[in-house]
């Protein structure tokens, strides 16, 4: 295994509940809880996880719950299991036919969100 580069990757299993500020640079798993902050490169919400945070990362997937205010730098995907509500701000958006997303949405550039850049909500006529 010499020279083999492995990922790093944190599970928050079935029946754990944790609470605080969690980062790592490698992947987080969540089947269990989790109430706080996530920095992360990436994170799966498991159709049994259920996050209520701030979570950045750069690709979030959701297949369970997710309430509250998240950052992709890449790619948010809501699986066909998967409930999203809160604030999110994304470069690409993907929700699949069954997932439910009730949130205020901003899809924008990478670089926008590295930057701290605010973008406006819509653009819609007559708002």
């Amino acid at each position: 295994m010499v020279g083999k580069k492995t990922k790093n990757i944190s599970i928050v299993d079935k029946g754990l509940s944790a609470e605080g500020s969690f980062t790592t640079p490698g992947k987080l798993i969540v089947k269990g809880t989790i109430k706080g902050t996530l920095k992360c490169e990436e994170v799966i919400i498991a159709q049994e996880g259920a996050v209520y945070a701030i979570a950045e990362a750069a690709r979030i997937t959701i297949g369970g719950k997710f309430d509250g205010e998240l950052s992709a730098a890449e790619e948010l995907m809501i699986l066909p299991t998967g409930r999203c509500s809160g604030k999110i701000s994304c470069r690409d958006l993907i929700v699949e036919a069954g997932g439910k997303l009730n949130a205020e949405v901003n899809c924008i550039d990478s670089r926008d969100l590295k930057s701290g850049k605010k973008v406006s909500g819509t653009d819609k006529e007559g708002e």
